[in-house]
């Protein structure tokens, strides 16, 4: 199993230095990846009913921006968008922009996707939050072609590319893209289009993250949900065992928030990993952590998880 921590930006401030010495340690103490989430916007919970935890207060840094800053301070560990909410963007800017991030990073873009909960940002982008769905899917198939192909013809339902290119491509003339939810719909895109998984089950704060039966909260939840993607992607001729499936180590999933543990922790991982997951993702949010004490968790978490297993 590989380790990987989400970046806690909504905790960490925005000190240039600070965000540095994180994902520099990250990368010293053997994590995978350093994930990153996105909004755009956020709203006021006073004149919204918001669905999600976060709200016009909450820190977020522009993920393409901010990965591009820690490519140029880190060397190996990959950069993972998890999840960028691809709908509300428009398709040939992000393919560009993720092409851009893989070559300065050499290779190391992971872009995770999904089609997000805020309608407010939908709103604000000029994007059709009902839609957003069938939207993704074609943005997938449109990204994979402008990453590939040396000249585009594509008319859709949304975009439309007419005899037109983004230059320079990607490395490998593809980008790992893995998609984020837990809705079956969700799962079928996995298994027909996705390279990953990433079965982030919520937030603590977020009453469905508990109560919603289709959420990933424990290791048996992953085990009933992977064979709905297997069965999609064996339908379309894929191989569902080469589908990334990445987890969230957190304090999501229990009654009441648990004291850090390192130790505890890693035993999660380990059942995390007896179900199939391919990746842990530690994340340090909601623990009242100071930016020092999130620096010194992730030594703690990585000595606890190569001692015992």
């Amino acid at each position: 199993m590989r380790m990987c921590v989400v970046y806690p930006q909504a905790e960490f401030g925005s000190d240039p230095e600070l965000i540095r010495e994180y994902a520099v340690r990250a990368e010293e103490l053997g994590f995978s990846q350093i994930v990153a989430y996105d909004h755009v916007l956020g709203a006021d919970p006073s004149s919204h009913k918001l669905t999600g935890p976060y709200n016009h207060q909450t820190p977020f840094m522009e993920p393409f921006v901010l990965f591009g800053h820690l490519s140029a301070v880190t060397k190996e560990i990959e950069l993972a968008m998890g999840v960028l909410v691809l709908p509300q963007r428009q398709t040939a800017l992000v393919a560009k922009q993720a092409a851009t991030l893989d070559r300065l990073s050499a290779g190391r873009l992971v872009l995770g996707v999904g089609v997000g909960w805020n309608q407010v940002e939908y709103l604000s982008l000029n994007c059709d939050f009902s839609r957003r769905g069938q939207r993704i899917e074609e943005q997938i198939e449109l990204l994979r072609l402008l990453w590939s192909q040396p000249l585009v013809d594509f008319e859709g339902k949304f975009d439309l590319v007419d005899s037109a290119a983004i230059s320079p491509r990607p490395i490998a003339d593809d980008i790992p893209i893995w998609l984020g939810g837990w809705h079956d719909r969700v799962l079928q895109r996995v298994g027909r289009l996705g390279d990953g998984w990433f079965a982030f089950s919520g937030h603590p704060r977020n009453r469905s993250a508990f109560t919603d039966s289709r959420r990933i909260r424990r290791p048996e939840d992953l085990s009933r949900r992977v064979p709905i993607f297997a069965r999609e992607a064996l339908k379309y001729g894929r191989n569902p065992t080469e589908i990334s499936i990445s987890v969230l180590i957190s304090s999501v999933g229990f009654d009441k928030l648990e004291a850090w543990h390192p130790l505890e922790w890693a035993k999660r991982a380990k059942r995390w990993s007896e179900v199939g997951a391919s990746h842990a993702v530690l994340s340090t949010l909601d623990l009242g952590f100071s930016p020092k004490q999130h620096l010194e968790a992730l030594a703690e978490f990585r000595s606890a998880w190569d001692e015992h297993f």
